[in-house]
């Protein structure tokens, strides 16, 4: 039992992206990450929205895909142990409002980068479809970094 914890949830990353304000914070975020990118002098713009591009990508897939677990002890008796912050989030429930959100957010940056850039500057498309395709429901629970896969896949 987890005694003086605030919370009400079993696992507090099920509903984190719900929370009051998170969608604006998690924009912001990305606005302050490309205002800073455009503070390095030798920089241009095309070149700064490529690189903010491929940070938040990158940073998303790693902080919701790959790693598992949660932060804090859970009483759940281990089962959100093996599982990425993408599959605890909703409680696994698919194409709810968070999820919808977090999927698109990279599919706008992409389309904004892409028409604010040069061609030979443009993001990789492939980084999108790596980016996209482990939040679709057939690569739940399957995109797994470790050594041994789950059974499922």
């Amino acid at each position: 039992m987890n005694v003086g914890t605030a919370h009400s949830e079993v696992n507090p990353n099920t509903r984190v992206m719900n929370s009051r304000g998170m969608w604006l914070s998690y924009i912001l975020g990305i606005g302050l990450l490309h205002i800073i990118l455009l503070s390095i002098p030798f920089a241009s713009v095309p070149v700064v929205w490529t690189l903010t591009n491929l940070i938040h990508n990158l940073c998303m897939y790693l902080l919701l895909h790959t790693v598992k677990g949660t932060p804090f002890e859970t009483p759940d008796q281990g089962k959100a142990r093996l599982l990425t912050h993408w599959e605890q989030m909703d409680y696994g429930v698919q194409f709810t409002a968070s999820r919808k959100f977090l999927t698109i957010t990279p599919i706008v940056l992409t389309l904004v980068c892409t028409s604010s850039t040069l061609p030979v500057l443009s993001p990789p498309p492939l980084l999108l479809i790596v980016c996209c395709f482990t939040r679709l429901t057939s690569a739940h629970t399957c995109a797994c970094p470790d050594s041994l896969p789950p059974a499922s896949c």
